[in-house]
């Protein structure tokens, strides 16, 4: 779903900050470039860059998820269409405004969904991932719930370090048919994690 961000209507743009690389110009003198980096609110013309982010990041399950649920590319233009349709709305981390980092938020009554959090493969492991859940995190307005690969363990890993907890498997087996609409093949080879309000809120259900 394109449009405003519906807990805060006129957020675009999440501040911007700047970072220094040092690097080396044509002649080999290092020299201090200036970057500017934001996280903002996708719209329909960034469809395109959030396609290929997705497809260029999710090699990264190629031989590690089991063969029947990989294909090339991972993520089709329809699909993705579908999704957006569903109501997962995504946030971008632009650097220099090219964009580089996507997450989606799907707000589904009670919980809240964080959907396709990809990182362009080249510019992995400098914080981009942690920066877009951070955010997501301060405008979700219930529990999050996220699912990835049963063995997609940097994932986990990842979600672990930002506060999140492994949930049990007959947990997963009631949540992810509820929440997300995927084969039963999907179900048995994925996890779901959860924020820590989630345990306050599956005791009142």
């Amino acid at each position: 779903m394109w449009g405003k961000c519906p807990a805060f209507t006129n957020t675009w743009l999440v501040g911007v900050h700047y970072k220094n690389d040092i690097t080396r110009n044509t002649t080999g003198l290092r020299i201090l470039v200036k970057r500017e980096c934001m996280i903002i609110k996708c719209e329909p013309k960034d469809f395109n860059v959030i396609c290929e982010i997705i497809n260029d990041a999710s090699v990264a399950y190629k031989g590690v998820i089991p063969d029947d649920r990989w294909h090339d590319p991972y993520m089709p233009e329809d699909e993705l269409k579908n999704q957006i349709a569903d109501g997962v709305e995504f946030w971008g981390y632009r650097e220099n405004d090219i964009l580089i980092g996507v997450m989606g938020i799907q707000y589904k009554g009670e919980v809240t969904l964080i959907r396709h959090a990809y990182v362009r493969t080249s510019e992995r492991s400098k914080g981009i991932g942690g920066q877009l859940l951070k955010h997501l995190k301060s405008i979700a307005t219930t529990p999050i719930l996220i699912g990835t690969w049963t063995d997609a363990k940097w994932a986990i890993d990842f979600y672990l370090k930002n506060g999140f907890r492994l949930l049990d498997r007959p947990e997963i087996n009631d949540l992810l048919p509820k929440y997300w609409i995927i084969p039963a093949r999907q179900i048995e080879t994925s996890v779901v994690l959860a924020s820590s309000d989630w345990e306050s809120l599956a005791k009142t259900l």
